[in-house]
Parts: C-alpha cells; structure tokens; sequence
C-alpha cells in the first residue's frame, strides 16, 4: 500500500516517527478496503474475567497503545524501521461484562473475521489472559481451513488443565484446542517451564498427546534461539501457520512484576527478545498474541507494559528482517 494514502507524513528532517504515529486505526481510513494488504493488524482482546489467578490483563490493550509514545519505529539493534511496513490498529473486541461463554465467542468471530478480510496480514492480538488464545486460533481455522496450524508457545505453565474443572480459562487453552481438534498436540511446542508451578498430571497428559515441551533449563542449556529455531524447524515440516503465543509469565518476577502469575525463576528480558525475534523471522509463522500482562500489577514506571510492547516490536522486527532477506 502507498504510504501516503494513510493519514501521517513521514518528518523530511529524518527524525523519523514515533509508534503512535505510525499505527494507524482502521477508522481512520477513507477506504478500509485499500488496506487488506497491510502487513500488520493489531486486535485487541481485553479479557481477563476468564484468569485463575485474580487478574486486569483485560486493562493491557489500553496501557499497550498508550506506551506507543515511548517508542520509535527505527530499531538500532537491527537496523530497521518498522515503519516501512503497514500496521494498522482494529480496535478491541467488544465484551461482555459477565458472561464469558458470549466474550470468549466474540473473540472467535472477531478473529474469524480479521483473518478473512486480512488474509495475508500479520495479526497480532493484545490480551488479555491465556483463554484468548484459543479463541484466536480457532477463529483462524475458521477463516482457513485448509492451514494446518502449529503453535510455538513461550510460557511457565503447560495450560493443559483439564476444561471439566477449569472451563476454558487461561490454564486451560491448549487443552481446548486439542479437544476441539483444531490443533493436535504433536503440533504444540511450549517454551520456558521451569519449577514448582506444573502438576504432575498436566506432564502426564502432554505426554499422552504428543506436545512437545522445553524447560527453561534444558532450552537455556541448548541456547534460547537455538531451541526457538529447533521447534520452528520441526514445526514447518508438519503446519502450514505457525501461531506464536507470548504468555508474560515465562518472564521471571524480577523482569516482569506486573504479571497475575508471575513467578522466580523464569527468562530474562533478553532471553524472551531473542526467542521472539527468532520467531518473526519464521516465514510460517503468520500470527502471535501476548498474553497475561496485568498494568495494575505493574510499578509505577510500568516496566511490563513496556516491556510486552518491546516484545510485540521485536516481533514485528523479525517479520521485516525476513521479508528482506526474502527479497
């Protein structure tokens, strides 16, 4: 898409843009029809009602476009500026305020939709708790159902638990997808479990599955992007789209105080970075989500929220550095 058809103009005197200048909302087009090739649309899915653990992820979407001010586009260590690309801004699902079956179905039909309209775009949603994960999924497999997808999944826990006990909540969503035939297990590859923070019976159930799961120890042994391009390795031989699921949890407490579940021991800033930017440069994998980042957990800089938009840019930095190398 021509750039000048949308509503900014890059500075001439080279300062270049700021992230809330450059991602623009769908309602501010004349024409949303001229923008189905963008390569970004952000969706995001405040949702939180449906967490174990007493959470406002649902505030995140809000708290994530307001740190776009603290951000350029331009990323030194990469020398890109994500600028170049289209990335446009859909707005938030709509929800219910007490009846999660109704929010969880919104999030289906809304993803169904942005998948169908924006077929080839990179689509990121902004959560939220884990549960929307599921619903992301299975509303792409509606829009496509001929894709065979794959998730890589950064995360301390398994969310395998069972959906009898916990419904589809945000410990539950891989588990959903399984049961509802939309993902097999053997197409699940989770990142970052560690310690005290797992059942017995959830490794026993991954294992009767098929997923495919690396503690934190063992990936940090093997190296954090060597193991992400292991999975993504094993992951395209087998899918179509890969769905890249961010759970802020896998993050250690002292990197991410502002996560409902947040626990010791998990990965640092630049272990996750690196796994995420290995990921966006995977010409599979076509969509991500971050999940569980509650701002009202968060200190007063709001380490996390900028933290989780870090993650979405380093993303964002890995699809461009694959479209170059592409080119």
């Amino acid at each position: 898409m021509n750039p000048s058809s949308f509503m900014w103009v890059r500075p001439e005197n080279g300062a270049g843009l700021k992230v809330h200048e450059w991602i623009q909302p769908i309602t501010a087009l004349t024409d949303p029809e001229k923008c189905k090739d963008a390569e970004v649309v952000i969706l995001g899915v405040p949702l939180s009602r449906s967490s174990i653990s007493a959470s406002g992820a649902s505030e995140f979407p809000e708290a994530f476009r307001r740190s776009w001010r603290g951000f350029a586009t331009y990323n030194l260590d990469d020398d890109v500026d994500l600028s170049e690309m289209t990335a446009l801004d859909a707005g938030d699902v709509p929800m219910h305020v007490t009846d999660i079956a109704k929010c969880h179905e919104n999030i289906v039909e809304a993803s169904a939709a942005i998948y169908t309209h924006f077929f080839n775009s990179k689509v990121c949603a902004i959560g939220g708790d884990h549960s929307i994960t599921a619903m992301m999924v299975k509303g792409m497999n509606q829009a496509k159902p001929s894709e065979k997808i794959g998730i890589l999944q950064f995360d301390t826990h398994f969310d395998l638990r069972d959906l009898s006990d916990n419904g589809p909540s945000n410990g539950t969503p891989m588990r959903n997808l399984i049961e509802s035939g939309v993902v097999v297990g053997n197409n699940m590859y989770n990142i970052g479990l560690h310690g005290f923070f797992n059942t017995k019976d959830l490794k026993q159930y991954a294992d009767e599955k098929g997923v495919n799961y690396f503690t934190l120890r063992k990936a940090r042994k093997k190296g954090i992007e060597e193991t992400v391009l292991q999975c993504l390795e094993e992951l395209s031989s087998k899918v179509d789209t890969i769905y890249l699921t961010v759970d802020m949890d896998v993050l250690d407490i002292a990197y991410a105080p502002g996560v409902p579940a947040s626990t010791p021991g998990g990965m640092t800033t630049e272990e996750l970075l690196e796994g995420v930017l290995a990921a966006g440069r995977h010409p599979k994998v076509k969509a991500m989500d971050i999940v569980c980042l509650d701002p009202q957990k968060d200190t007063q800089v709001q380490p996390t929220v900028k933290l989780g938009t870090h993650v979405f840019l380093t993303f964002l930095t890995g699809v461009m550095l694959r479209q170059s190398a592409s080119n």
